[in-house]
């Protein structure tokens, strides 16, 4: 992992418009601030979402047709996944939780969390990147649910979800299913709050990636210079998030062995966030190999949450 972060800094850094990964947001403070962000009255993208599974949750474990595994792409905390799993263990005699995330930290915390909370679970943690999930995949008796929650799938590009799925897709086996998040659109007064809150935890949240490069790689970023900006492009039906370099300045990355300059003005793009309708989910589904079984919204619409099977 840390020389793949320094290879992804390197490449992003010198492109030429900046960009950084946003799966380097989460080491511990990162992962830390995103579970501040889920509680702010802005981010509605958490309670939507554990709105449709406290609502529909034993609907949701009846379509999974237990007994079942449940492997998690990008699991976090795995706050919200307690609620499918509660409804498993009341439909099958033990259950077998394989979560996967980028950091070992909030994994191996959640890991203890849910094993001594649920002694009929069985969990398996697994640090790693959910663009690879085939290893994550492989080997049980029981049907495989993959969870994909939390609208993660946004911060991928059109063409990158969907070939995403087909990697999980190429991992199943007939019968086996993806329980995916999937952030909708709404109007832009409720959308940029959500990512651009007055409280400033997001800009935090974004900004950390540069605490982590002149941490880890020696780097002099000036945190003060670098302004956190969130836009909404309608063409690519997306949320960007961008830090903006305040001043005309040079960053030298130690580790690295380069030096980095910035125009003012100029901005690395960190994160995209796509929202979906119906059309866009079901044609990601169908290119990813899937049929959309089922799915599931909560009250105002905002939020979706699909069961994708294999044909």
């Amino acid at each position: 992992m840390p020389n793949d972060f320094a290879d992804d800094v390197r490449r992003g850094l010198t492109a030429a418009r900046k960009f950084l990964l946003p799966q380097y947001f989460y080491d511990a403070l990162g992962s830390a601030l995103f579970n501040a962000i889920c509680e702010l009255p802005e981010y509605y993208v958490t309670r939507a979402e554990t709105e449709i599974l406290n609502a529909h949750a034993a609907e949701i474990a009846e379509a999974f047709q237990p007994p079942v595994r449940l492997v998690e792409l990008g699991s976090g905390s795995g706050r919200k996944t307690r609620i499918l799993i509660e409804a498993l263990l009341e439909r099958q005699p033990e259950l077998e939780y394989a979560p996967l995330d980028i950091d070992p930290h909030i994994l191996d915390l959640s890991a203890r969390e849910l094993t001594n909370t649920y002694e009929r679970l069985r969990v398996t943690p697994l640090v790693g990147d959910f663009h690879d999930p085939a290893n994550a995949l492989s080997g049980s008796a029981n049907r495989t649910i993959v969870l994909f929650l939390g609208s993660t799938i946004g911060n991928l590009d059109p063409d990158e979800a969907a070939s995403l799925l087909t990697n999980v897709r190429g991992a199943l086996r007939s019968g086996d299913a993806l329980f995916l998040g999937a952030d909708l659109r709404k109007p832009l007064d409720v959308l940029i709050p959500a990512y651009d809150d007055p409280l400033g935890v997001t800009a935090a949240f974004n900004k950390n990636v540069l605490v982590r490069i002149n941490r880890e790689l020696g780097a002099n970023f000036d945190l003060a210079q670098f302004l956190h900006r969130a836009t909404w492009d309608e063409n690519l039906g997306r949320i960007e998030m961008h830090l903006v370099s305040r001043i005309a300045q040079r960053v030298h990355i130690a580790t690295l062995g380069i030096d980095v300059d910035f125009a003012e003005g100029e901005s690395i793009h960190t994160e995209n966030s796509h929202k979906y309708d119906e059309a866009s989910l079901r044609d990601l589904a169908t290119r990813g190999g899937f049929n959309v079984t089922k799915s599931w919204m909560d009250s105002r619409g905002w939020f979706a949450d699909l069961l994708l099977t294999v044909p």
